[in-house]
C-alpha cells in the first residue's frame, strides 16, 4: 500500500522517532510504513490520520492489485 506518511510527517517537522513515541510504536514500524514494506493495522492506521487531522484515504492510497 502506498502512503503520504513521509510528507505529513515532514509538513509537521517531525522525525520518524518523534512520530513513532507520539502514536506508541517503534521508529522502525514509522520508517518500515514510509518505504512500503509493512501495512499498518487498521488501528495504527487510524491513529496516524486522526493525528494528522487527516482522512484515512489521505494518508494511505488504497492499490487494488
Amino acid at each position: 500500500m502506498k502512503n503520504r506518511l513521509k510528507v505529513y510527517r515532514a509538513m509537521h517537522d517531525l522525525t520518524q522517532e518523534e512520530l513513532a513515541k507520539k502514536l506508541g510504536v517503534t521508529r522502525a514500524t514509522i520508517n518500515a510504513i514510509e518505504k512500503g514494506r509493512y501495512d499498518p493495522s487498521l488501528k495504527l492506521a487510524f491513529q496516524i490520520s486522526r493525528f494528522f487531522e487527516v482522512s484515512i484515504e489521505d494518508v494511505f492510497i488504497f492499490e487494488n492489485k
